[in-house]
Parts: C-alpha cells; sequence; structure tokens
C-alpha cells in the first residue's frame, strides 16, 4: 500500500456512516428575524441604504416622474438613459422629453456606443425587482432591455422601488420569488444585490466613491401613503 492508499483508507475509516440532514435554513431566518409589517420594512431599509449615502425619495405612482425631474434639474442632469420598452420606461421618456430632458435608449451594442455611454450620459433609470431590509440592499435584474452596465457605467444611477416588494430578508426575497424555480423565474446571468453607490477605500482608510460604478445612488421609493 502506498502513501496515497494510506492516506485514502484513514479518510474512508473516519467518514461518517451517515450523512447528516441539511440544516433547515428557513427555520434559522425565523429566529435571526422576525417578520416585520410593510411600514417597519420600508423604514429598516431606508435607514441602511441612507447609512451607506445613497439618496431616497419617497413617491406614489402619481408623482414619481416629476420628482424624478426634480432629482435631474437638481444635479443639473440633462441627459438620461433609460428603457422605453419597460413601463417605467416609456413613462418616464414621454414626460422628460416634452420637460427638456434627453432621453437615450440602450439600443445598441457596446461595442458601438460605448464612447457615448462612457462619456456624455451623466445619469440613468432602471427598475428594481425588489429589495432586503435587513441590509438595506437593492435587488436589480438585468435584461435585455435594461442591460447591467445601465447601473455600473453612468455616475448617477437611479432607481425606481416599490415598497411592496421589500423583503425581510435575503432568504425571504428568494423563497418568495421563486429563485429556485427555474422555469417559471430563470435567473439572470447577473443578478445584482446593490447597497449604495460605489466606493473603495486606500490603505489610509480614506473612502472614495465613483470609482467603480456610479458615485452616486437615487432610490426613487414607491409608496402607497407618499404625498
Amino acid at each position: 500500500m502506498n502513501a496515497r492508499d494510506r492516506i485514502l483508507s484513514k479518510l474512508r475509516a473516519a467518514a461518517p456512516s451517515t450523512v447528516p440532514a441539511a440544516p433547515l435554513v428557513g427555520d434559522w431566518f425565523a429566529s435571526h428575524r422576525p417578520a416585520e409589517d410593510a411600514a417597519a420594512k420600508v423604514q429598516r431599509f431606508r435607514h441602511f441604504i441612507e447609512l451607506a449615502h445613497a439618496e431616497v425619495h419617497s413617491v406614489n405612482r402619481g408623482n414619481w416622474v416629476q420628482k424624478l425631474w426634480e432629482v435631474l434639474a437638481a444635479k443639473e442632469l440633462r441627459r438620461l438613459l433609460l428603457a422605453p420598452e419597460t413601463e417605467h420606461g416609456a413613462r418616464a421618456f414621454e414626460a422628460l422629453t416634452e420637460l427638456g430632458v434627453e432621453c437615450t435608449a440602450y439600443h445598441q451594442p457596446i461595442e458601438q456606443g460605448k464612447a457615448v455611454m462612457f462619456r456624455h450620459i451623466p445619469a440613468s433609470l432602471t427598475g428594481a425587482r425588489a429589495a432586503i431590509a435587513e441590509t438595506g440592499t437593492l435587488i436589480l435584474w438585468p435584461d435585455v432591455h435594461e442591460p447591467r452596465l445601465m447601473s455600473l457605467v453612468p455616475p448617477v444611477h437611479i432607481v425606481l422601488l416599490d415598497a411592496n416588494k421589500i423583503y425581510n430578508t435575503f432568504f425571504e426575497a428568494i423563497s418568495s420569488e421563486g429563485w429556485g424555480n427555474t422555469q417559471t423565474h430563470a435567473l439572470p446571468t447577473n443578478a445584482l444585490l446593490v447597497s449604495g453607490p460605489s466606493k473603495t477605500a486606500d490603505i489610509q482608510q480614506t473612502l472614495a466613491y465613483g470609482a467603480h460604478g456610479p458615485k452616486e445612488l437615487v432610490v426613487l421609493l414607491l409608496e402607497e401613503s407618499a404625498q
């Protein structure tokens, strides 16, 4: 018996005869974070994402486009990248164009449009699929209409989030959204978790924003009670 065989023999002898049962992840999360009502989840989400230097505005379905225009005007942003094929993108495109904002759709392959994307697009608008209250995290779901680069390249990223889609924990989000069911909720190539603007720090612990992505993150939080 050579050294390899002796090692494998010892490992087999020490291996348990039965495989332990998988842990009950749902039970752990149930005790880890008790369920909260909708208002508490909104409050917790907003608290943590604002701690990460995101800007949050409470809006409703009737006024969110007006607030979007106000945000753009306050930041002196006159051009916006959006997806007219989506419901929120189409609504923003129609209203903002009338208000003098140049709305651009992401229709070109990045090889052809990267000069415009990297040099002339100051802001983008995307929707969020959901969010996580526990960590103040947005869940983005890139697709053919809102590719990953829309949330990565422009210096200001504006996200429209329905408050009804804020989950207590990440486990609750993936369970409720059915991420494991690939037939009805196929995962994109890169589902994204965003908890604030891009940031990095050097060895002296000096924090810099925008080094590897947007330097500003703005969340338009759709709430039925918002004025």
